[in-house]
C-alpha cells in the first residue's frame, strides 16, 4: 500500500499572490514526501488549488474578466512558486478540471439517490468570507459575529442539505478508536470539542442567482455545489475514484496536510463524514496533519492584515533551499512560528555556512591536501556510532512528521564531526609519518559522515545534498544510496570542494 500525502491548498483568490504561509505548508508536505521516498516508501503526493466559489466570482467581476481566466492567472503564480521551491508533487489538482467535475457530480447523484441529500428552506446569517451559514454558537460572547467571519449577511433561501448530523456519533466514536486521527494530539482534542458543540446538517448548494461559478448540481440545474463540498472531493477525484484502477493502489491516503484554520469544520467534520456516507470503512478515512500559522509581529501573515511576506522574494534573495531549511528547522509542526528575516539569516549562517558547509569544505580540502583526495577505509571509526544514531533518530522524526527534530539530529552530527576535527587535528597528524593510519581514519570518517549528512538533509535540501554527493565523488542518485555505514569504498576519491552555503553578510 502506498503512503500518500495529500495537501490541500485553500487559496483565497482575493489575496493573491501566495504568502509565506502557503510556502511553509508546501515545503512541509514536500519534505515529508521526500523523506518517505528516501526511506523506501512509495509516495503519491497530491496538491492543487480550489478554483470555485463566491470569492473567486467576486474578484473576477472586480477585475472585469471571466472567473476561469482569473483563477488560471492566480494559479500560475502558485505553480511558479512551487517550481522555485522545488516542490516534488506527483499529482496536480485543479477543481475546474473535467475529471473532478464528473467525480463530484457522480458522488452528488449517489448521495441524493440514497436519500442522504434533501431540499429545504432555511434562513440565517451567512459569512461571505467563509462561504457558510452561521449559528448562534458562532457568535462572540457579546452576541456579535467576530471579525474572522468577515461580512455577515442574513439570507433566507431554499437549498440542498447533506445529512451531516446523523453521522456525528459515528465520528465521535472514530476519534475514540483512532487516537492519532489528528496530529498533533492537541488538535484532535480541539476537533472533538468542536464536534460536541456542532449540530445540524450541511448546506451543500448555492442558488445560481447568487452564485454561478461552481459545479452545477446534477439533479437541479438551478444550483451549484458549495465550494467545500466540491473542493474536498479532489482527494478522491484526482486519485482516480470511480474511474481509474489506480485508486485501489493509492487509497487510503496516509495524511492530509492542512492548516489549523481549515481543521474545523471542513476537514475534521465534513470530510470524514462525507467518506463515511460513501461507504468508506473507518481504516479508509485519512488522518490529518495540522500545522500552525506563520506569524509576523504576533499576527497571522495575511493579506487582509497587510503583513504579507513574499516567499518568492525571500527565495531570490537568500536561495530557495535556505528558505526551505529555515521554515523546517524553526517551526515545530502543529505550532505557530514567528517569522523573522534576522532569524533566517542567523540560522543559515550558523547551521549551513558555519556548520555543514564548513565541515564539507575543510574535510575535502584536507583529503585533497594530504591524500590527493584518495580515501583509505579503516577497520572501524569513532564516528560510526554517532552517524548511525543520527540516521536512526532523523528518519524516525521525519516519519513522525517532525522535520525540525530530524534536522536537529542531523545538526548534532555536524557538530560532532567538527569537534572531531579539532580533537584529532589532522594538520598535525599529517606532519607525523607514524600517524599516517590515524590520518586515513580521520579523513575517511569525515567523508563518510558527509555522505550520510547528504542523506539526512536531502528531504529539506535536495539540490544541495546532490551537490554534496558530487563533491564527494558519488555519481549515484540520493534514492540509491545505502544508509549503512561504510558506503564509501576503500580507495574512493573525492573531488575538490566548492562552497555550497556562502555566508549571508548583513550590512552594518
Amino acid at each position: 500500500m502506498k503512503s500518500i500525502f495529500y495537501l490541500t491548498t485553500a487559496i483565497d483568490y482575493t489575496n493573491a499572490p501566495p504568502h509565506i504561509g502557503h510556502a511553509y505548508e508546501k515545503v512541509l508536505a514536500d519534505t515529508l514526501a521526500r523523506a518517505r521516498r528516501l526511506a523506501g516508501g512509495d509516495v503519491f503526493f497530491l496538491t492543487g488549488v480550489d478554483q470555485h466559489g463566491q470569492k473567486v466570482q467576486q474578484s473576477a467581476a472586480t477585475a472585469g474578466i471571466p472567473p476561469q481566466e482569473f483563477a488560471n492567472a492566480v494559479t500560475e503564480q502558485f505553480l511558479a512558486l512551487w517550481r522555485q521551491l522545488g516542490i516534488s508533487y506527483d499529482g496536480w489538482a485543479a477543481t475546474t478540471d473535467a475529471v473532478h467535475s464528473r467525480c463530484v457530480r457522480t458522488i452528488l447523484t449517489r448521495l441524493f439517490d440514497e436519500g442522504k441529500i434533501y431540499k429545504a428552506r432555511h434562513g440565517g446569517h451567512y459569512s461571505v468570507r467563509q462561504e457558510q451559514f452561521l449559528t448562534d454558537k458562532d457568535r462572540s460572547e457579546d452576541g456579535t459575529f467576530g471579525p474572522e467571519w468577515g461580512e455577515v449577511v442574513y439570507l433566507e433561501e431554499e437549498n440542498y442539505y447533506f445529512r451531516l448530523a446523523e453521522h456525528r456519533d459515528w465520528l465521535l466514536g472514530l476519534l475514540e478508536r483512532r487516537s492519532d486521527f489528528v496530529r498533533p494530539a492537541f488538535r484532535q482534542t480541539e476537533l472533538r470539542n468542536a464536534l460536541l458543540r456542532s449540530s445540524g446538517d450541511l448546506c451543500i448548494s448555492r442558488p445560481k442567482e447568487r452564485l454561478s461559478w461552481g459545479i452545477e448540481l446534477p439533479f437541479d440545474s438551478g444550483f451549484v455545489t458549495y465550494v467545500w463540498f466540491d473542493a474536498l472531493i479532489n482527494y478522491l477525484s484526482f486519485a482516480g475514484y470511480g474511474a481509474d484502477a489506480r485508486f485501489d493502489s493509492v487509497w487510503p491516503a496516509d495524511r492530509h496536510v492542512i492548516g489549523k484554520d481549515i481543521l474545523v469544520p471542513a476537514h475534521g467534520i465534513y470530510w470524514p463524514i462525507m467518506l463515511h456516507a460513501l461507504g468508506f470503512s473507518d481504516d479508509q478515512i485519512p488522518g490529518l496533519l495540522v500545522h500552525g500559522y506563520i506569524n509576523l509581529g504576533g499576527d497571522k501573515v495575511s493579506k487582509s492584515l497587510g503583513n504579507v511576506v513574499d516567499p518568492s522574494v525571500l527565495a531570490d534573495k537568500y536561495g530557495a533551499e535556505v528558505l526551505r531549511y529555515y521554515l523546517m528547522r524553526e517551526t515545530v509542526t502543529g505550532k505557530d512560528m514567528e517569522f523573522s528575516e534576522e532569524r533566517l539569516i542567523a540560522r543559515a549562517n550558523a547551521d549551513l555556512s558555519n556548520g555543514l558547509g564548513n565541515l564539507l569544505n575543510r574535510s575535502l580540502n584536507m583529503a585533497s591536501r594530504y591524500r590527493q583526495g584518495r580515501l583509505i577505509r579503516p577497520a572501524e571509526s569513532p564516528l560510526q556510532p554517532a552517524a548511525e544514531e543520527a540516521l536512526r533518530v532523523c528518519f524516525e522524526r521525519y516519519a513522525e512528521y517532525e522535520p525540525h527534530a530530524a534536522l536537529e539530529a542531523a545538526g548534532n552530527l555536524v557538530v560532532r564531526c567538527n569537534t572531531y576535527v579539532e580533537e584529532t587535528a589532522p594538520w598535525k597528524l599529517a606532519k607525523d609519518p607514524a600517524q599516517a593510519e590515524k590520518l586515513d581514519e580521520v579523513l575517511y570518517s569525515l567523508a563518510e559522515c558527509l555522505r550520510i549528512l547528504a542523506i539526512l538533509h536531502a528531504p529539506v535540501l535536495p539540490e544541495s545534498s546532490s551537490k554534496m554527493l558530487a563533491q564527494l565523488g558519488i555519481a549515484d542518485s540520493l534514492s540509491s544510496l545505502s544508509f549503512a555505514w561504510g558506503g564509501l569504498p576503500d580507495g574512493h576519491t573525492v573531488s575538490a570542494p566548492v562552497p555550497l552555503f556562502p555566508r549571508i553578510e548583513v550590512p552594518a
